[in-house]
């Protein structure tokens, strides 16, 4: 994706949006996002089943989960741009890497892919995201985020 003159981020491909803070991720957490989601899988909610007979000798997040998080990181994390609008517009690339354990600690790192015009005065914006897991090599998740993001005078009709 080649970057348009104009774009609200003011950034070139490559470039390093930031880094969000730590967030630590509890049983709590896994529990409420299950209940929220209809899926209660033990190896996410229960931490005596998964002592007995997971795969892991404690709960982890649920992937969806992990991806849920980006858009709160990306609020700590990256330059929004005064008085723009961005909306989701889906993923070209998520690859789940690694587990992340109950109580770990996680965090997102943003770089700037690039911007699309659109007709309709906004911008396709792609950001490489990495969820980072405290003390641990392996990445949670990477993926490639495309966002609509609208400049303040742009209108959607």
């Amino acid at each position: 994706m080649t970057t348009q003159a104009g774009h609200p981020f003011g950034l070139e491909p490559g470039s390093a949006m930031g880094v969000s803070g730590w967030t630590r991720l509890t049983q709590e957490d896994f529990n409420v996002f299950g209940k929220v989601t209809r899926d209660e899988d033990p190896m996410h909610t229960d931490p005596d089943w998964c002592a007995a007979h997971g795969p892991f000798p404690t709960t982890i997040s649920f992937g969806f989960f992990t991806l849920s998080l980006l858009t709160g990181f990306s609020h700590q994390a990256s330059p929004w741009p005064e008085g723009a609008y961005a909306i989701n517009y889906g993923f070209d690339r998520i690859r789940f890497l690694a587990p992340v354990p109950v109580n770990s600690r996680v965090r997102g790192h943003f770089t700037f892919l690039g911007a699309e015009a659109r007709s309709d005065g906004g911008f396709l914006t792609r950001m490489e995201v990495t969820v980072e897991i405290e003390g641990v090599d392996k990445p949670a998740l990477v993926a490639e985020w495309l966002g609509l993001v609208y400049p303040p005078d742009a209108q959607i009709r």
